[in-house]
């Protein structure tokens, strides 16, 4: 099993500023168009053959999948200055998340609106560490984008079971299954790969490949 992950700072592929454009909605736009060509690109790459926008589709709750093959599992994210994909052909329904670590965030209202009870806890253990708020926030988002259900689940109903020293875990959920994480921190973000465990399966842990296009 193996999951292989692309990291990039945004401005290495999207050139130009918000100052540039005559609207905020004119340069999401751009920016959505720039993210869309470096995913088609990295894939392209992996894949061995060209791939366009036609061959990517989208479940009803948006989550992209290969149109022509559902072996092939990608998935990617983006915070507001860095960029990640995740692929592979060997672990079902794949989910990536990553925050910039140096984000402005409201971690005492986010915490209370979005963690679990025993996910609150132990951060007031932990007398409210950024490092793991951004642990639990991240495997929540790569457990819902694995899911395909995204925020058709409230982040609350979610105990990711995210240790404070583990790189590795795994959690359950009635509404979505079982799903096994790994987080790993890049130069400047805190990412997590999340995958389902398929039923009757035991918990495994692929060798992931992280590339960080930085230079």
């Amino acid at each position: 099993m193996h999951i292989d992950i692309d990291y990039f700072a945004l401005d290495q592929f999207i050139p130009q500023k918000a100052d540039d454009f005559p609207s905020r909605s004119a340069f999401l736009h751009y920016k959505a168009q720039c993210i869309a060509a470096q995913r088609d690109h990295l894939l392209s790459h992996w894949l061995q053959r060209p791939v366009t926008t036609q061959d990517i589709a989208r479940s009803p709750r948006g989550k992209p999948y290969w149109r022509e093959d559902a072996s092939i599992a990608f998935n990617h994210s983006h915070s507001q200055g860095h960029y990640a994909l995740a692929k592979s052909n060997t672990v079902l329904d794949l989910g990536i998340d990553l925050e910039d670590l140096k984000r402005e965030v409201r971690f005492e209202a986010l915490a209370q609106h979005a963690f679990h009870a025993a996910e609150y806890q132990h951060w007031q253990d932990l007398n409210c560490d950024p490092h793991y708020w951004f642990k639990v926030w991240t495997c929540k988002e790569a457990v819902l984008k694995a899911s395909g259900l995204g925020i058709g689940l409230s982040l609350k109903t979610l105990n990711t079971q995210v240790m404070p020293t583990a790189a590795k875990g795994q959690c359950l959920h009635d509404a979505i299954g079982h799903f096994c994480y790994q987080h790993l921190q890049c130069a400047a973000s805190m990412l997590c790969v999340a995958w389902r465990l398929p039923a009757s399966a035991s918990a495994t842990w692929p060798e992931i490949t992280l590339r960080q296009h930085l230079g």
